[in-house]
């Protein structure tokens, strides 16, 4: 499976986003900054999150983004699909041309790669922000009791 940057940023804005629910709004650049993200990528992937309804954006001195949902309620799968769209089968998978045979690595190879597809799409459909929030919580205070001498 490929994940693309956009996704990936996708992820971690929304991380960051959990680890700030029920503050202000979070500002783009903050967000940007906090992640290492470049900044006009970043309103471009929050841009097409708030398309997707997975963030909402509020205007003014005080605005920013917030999630549309709770952090628990958001999946890795939606912000995947929100950014790069559907999840597809990769090479080898069972989409045939209307009106032509099936090859023989099709037929050899085509429900076992369904079967990688479904057990991939579970896997990301289990994974909330909310707990990807909270192991970056735990790198972060792992990180932050580190000291050289």
């Amino acid at each position: 499976m490929k994940v693309s940057l956009r996704a990936t940023y996708g992820i971690m804005a929304a991380v960051d986003l959990a680890m700030h629910v029920g503050t202000a709004p979070v500002q783009a650049k903050t967000i940007a900054r906090r992640q290492a993200i470049p900044a006009r990528f970043l309103e471009q992937v929050l841009h097409g999150m708030k398309k997707a309804g997975l963030v909402t954006s509020l205007r003014g001195a005080q605005g920013g983004y917030v999630l549309s949902k709770k952090p628990s309620e958001v999946s890795v799968v939606e912000i995947l699909e929100a950014l790069d769209g559907p999840l597809l089968l990769s090479s080898g998978g069972t989409e045939r041309g209307q009106g032509r045979r099936p090859s023989k690595p099709e037929l050899l190879l085509g429900k076992i790669w369904e079967q990688v597809h479904q057990a991939e799409r579970h896997v990301l459909e289990a994974i909330s922000v909310e707990e990807l929030a909270g192991q970056q919580r735990v790198i972060e205070q792992e990180r932050s009791l580190m000291y050289h001498i």
